[in-house]
């Protein structure tokens, strides 16, 4: 095979590979995150970083973890290079005032803004059981930790929910 023929080829699995996982990163990048533009930006540059190591990829059943793993490190790598602006809402202009009033006050938006502000070892393996559908062992092989502990944190995490909604509220919208 030729060398223009590899690297054909490799960009079409790659390209393949990047559209069919797309909006699984994207909404992993959203929950990470907690913006959807700064989630673009995280699974853009991921996507980046991935083409430039795809050739270490041997096998593409691994493709979506290793494509998460990348997401989830580049997620850190975009917060420890920007310092995010902060806005003082007294100087907030009419029209700015009203966009913060308006919005859905729902019972799916009030959990998930307490799905947001879990501690991060706690949100990470609740979205990826309940978003990505991934199983404790997946999970604790994706975090590089025991299964042991993935069940403690996923307990404490729909525990704290518990305590703030009820539990049928949390059992009928998370279920794993």
């Amino acid at each position: 095979m030729s060398s223009d023929t590899y690297a054909r080829n490799q960009r079409e699995r790659f390209t393949e590979i990047a559209h069919e996982l797309h909006p699984d990163l994207f909404r992993y990048a959203v929950w990470l995150s907690r913006d959807k533009a700064i989630a673009e930006d995280v699974v853009q540059e991921a996507l980046i970083r991935a083409w430039r190591s795809f050739a270490s990829l041997r096998d593409d059943a691994a493709a979506k973890p290793w494509l998460l793993t990348i997401v989830r490190r580049e997620n850190a790598r975009y917060f420890e290079r920007r310092k995010l602006e902060s806005v003082d809402i007294d100087d907030l202009t009419p029209a700015q005032s009203a966009l913060l009033a308006t919005g859905h006050n729902t019972d799916i938006d009030d959990l998930r803004r307490a799905i947001f502000q879990l501690q991060d070892d706690y949100r990470e393996p609740l979205v990826l059981q309940v978003l990505m559908g991934y199983s404790s062992a997946e999970i604790a092989e994706h975090m590089g930790i025991k299964t042991g502990a993935v069940l403690t944190r996923l307990h404490r995490a729909r525990q704290q929910l518990v305590e703030r909604f009820g539990e049928s509220a949390i059992t009928e919208t998370l279920k794993p």
